[in-house]
């Protein structure tokens, strides 16, 4: 198929970044962006949290803020989509400009700040969908909210009848205080009270609940996170959101800005705590592995790490959505080479001893 980004792409980064994600989005809701070619054979399909998965590669949280275009980026080849960070109050986020490319380095800094139009537009939206295709909702809290487990309750309540998942954001660098969530004491209690919110909304079959923690934690704070985890009230993680540290080796003009880096120079790191969850999990949750995915390998490398799925977001910037095809044929030829006859059976592999 003619890979029409190869033509659009340098003319759309010709425009500043916030400026070109909106015209993207624009297009994608006019139905001008043509749907990819449908490639998802059996060898990739994962069946988790009661949901079939078509494939394991999904598009992360940020991309579509207000859910308007959730189906056609499942058009795209994704196996699935994560809308939001959605708040329960509409906002307008950080002073522009908030969102820079790299692309010496196939990263990007944003401090958005969850922009977003409020829970009850992208319910609405939500609501409207035929419900085909696995979307979560990822929540996050108003930035002058004193009780931060008041608005994830609300986005619970309000999302999850209408949500194949749900995701708390507590990892965010750019609302002051959130990562401060992601202590023992204060993340059990946003869990239980955002789990009870979620089970009285959707009392039947209630979707899986995760938690998308950061890469900038320390060892001995994953231990904690993993415990709260496995106590109940989490079905799942994401590891990891963005990073607010800055590596020697970042080129781009645009290094210095503060926000959280995504991207190319998030993928050591951000896999080798997917690694240390997984260990301190005994992998009985599991992990949607985010952070530099820009290739089948990559992607492939998160799985034997210990992700049942990876997101990714960044890597479209610069690649576009045939990426996810390539990415999806290039998962599958690793795992022949493998001797894996499904997706499955690479899942932290990297934790096992391998077989004579």
């Amino acid at each position: 198929m003619f890979d029409y980004f190869r033509i659009a792409g340098p003319l759309v980064r010709l425009l500043e970044a916030e400026t070109a994600h909106g015209l993207t989005i624009r297009l994608l809701k006019s139905g001008m962006v043509p749907r990819q070619p449908a490639f998802d054979p059996p060898a990739l399909a994962m069946h988790l949290w009661g949901r079939d998965f078509p494939n394991p590669v999904g598009l992360a949280a940020g991309f579509d803020k207000n859910a308007e275009v959730p189906d056609a980026m499942l058009g795209q080849g994704f196996g699935f989509v994560e809308i939001g960070s959605v708040t329960p109050r509409p906002q307008p986020g950080n002073p522009k400009p908030r969102m820079f490319r790299l692309p010496e380095d196939g990263a990007v800094i944003n401090r958005m700040g969850f922009n977003n139009e409020g829970m009850e537009a992208v319910a609405q939206r939500l609501a409207a969908r035929r419900r085909a295709g696995i979307v979560g909702a990822n929540l996050g809290k108003n930035k002058d909210t004193e009780d931060a487990a008041s608005d994830y309750e609300k986005g619970a309540a309000r999302l999850a009848p209408l949500s194949d998942y749900m995701v708390i954001n507590v990892s965010s660098p750019n609302t002051p205080g959130l990562r401060a969530l992601q202590g023992r004491d204060q993340l059990e209690a946003l869990v239980g009270r955002t789990r009870a919110a979620l089970d009285a909304a959707v009392s039947q079959s209630p979707p899986p609940l995760l938690l998308k923690i950061a890469p900038d934690l320390a060892w001995e704070d994953l231990a904690d996170i993993a415990a709260v985890a496995l106590a109940g009230g989490l079905d799942g993680l994401i590891v990891s959101n963005t990073t607010v540290a800055r590596p020697e080796t970042l080129r781009s003009a645009n290094a210095k800005e503060t926000g959280g880096l995504s991207g190319a120079p998030l993928f050591e790191s951000s896999t080798a705590m997917l690694r240390r969850v997984y260990e301190l999990t005994g992998g009985k949750l599991p992990i949607i592995g985010v952070g530099g995915v820009a290739s089948g390998s990559e992607a492939y490398v998160k799985i034997r790490a210990g992700a049942s799925l990876v997101q990714l977001y960044s890597a479209m910037v610069y690649e576009g959505p045939a990426l996810i095809t390539r990415i999806k044929h290039e998962l599958v030829d690793l795992l022949t080479r493998d001797g894996f006859t499904s997706i499955t059976q690479a899942v932290g592999y990297d934790h096992r001893e391998p077989k004579p």
